[in-house]
């Protein structure tokens, strides 16, 4: 990793978050994938032809990888899992997202079609009440 896991401003930005995470750690890819070869994997990538929201999410982990935010997914890594490797749609000779606004809508379509599970639908206004 480009930074320390306990670093004190990564523990920061997770706010309230940082208590309900579990964080696991592979030595590579390599590794990562040895382990979970057969689980719901979805690769996301600019050059794959078919969209997130093609993602089949199923019950239980799912796994969404994304690459370096420089260089993204190896491509012998999403051409070996063609079926499996979803784009977010971009405009035309346009850079991509971020990789952290990449990931949010990897990761709330997925929780959307778990019909965000524990996660709150509705607003309240502060000085005011809906009608």
């Amino acid at each position: 990793m480009a930074f320390p896991i306990d670093d004190r401003k990564m523990k920061r930005a997770g706010l309230d978050y940082w208590n309900t995470l579990e964080i696991t750690l592979y030595d590579s890819l390599a590794d990562f994938m040895a382990r979970h070869e057969n689980d719901n994997l979805w690769f996301f990538t600019t050059k794959a032809s078919r969209i997130y929201t093609e993602i089949d999410a199923g019950e239980g982990e799912v796994y969404l990888v994304f690459g370096k935010e420089t260089k993204g997914l190896p491509e012998e890594l999403t051409l070996s899992h063609y079926e499996r490797s979803v784009r977010i749609p971009m405009l035309a000779d346009k850079r991509s997202l971020n990789l952290s606004n990449s990931v949010a809508v990897g990761v709330y379509e997925v929780l959307r079609q778990w019909d965000f599970p524990e996660l709150l639908d509705h607003g309240h206004l502060r000085d005011y009440e809906w009608k």
